[in-house]
């Protein structure tokens, strides 16, 4: 598992499949569907370049006691960043 398999799973798969695959199989414990959209906007976010930005989270999740956590917190933590380019960073 890892980041070779998510690389792999980019190359073969949409990109919601691999996030979905991503979160549920290459975490421990998986992470839950709920932050699949929220993963989703963290990505589109970095790829703006608002990695400063906040995003609200799943009722079930805090980022250091808030309901909102910065872009950057969500692509580091939930390791995120084979869904970013170098070109988009």
């Amino acid at each position: 598992m890892g980041r070779m398999a998510l690389e792999g799973m980019l190359e073969q798969a949409s990109e919601d499949q691999a996030l979905r695959w991503h979160l549920s199989s290459n975490h421990f414990p998986p992470l839950p569907e709920s932050l699949i959209p929220v993963a989703k906007r963290a990505i589109q976010a970095a790829r703006r370049g608002q990695w400063s930005m906040k995003i609200t989270l799943p009722e079930e999740f805090t980022w250091k006691g808030q309901s909102t956590a910065p872009v950057s917190a969500c692509i580091t933590e939930w390791h995120l960043d084979a869904f970013i380019s170098e070109e988009e960073v």
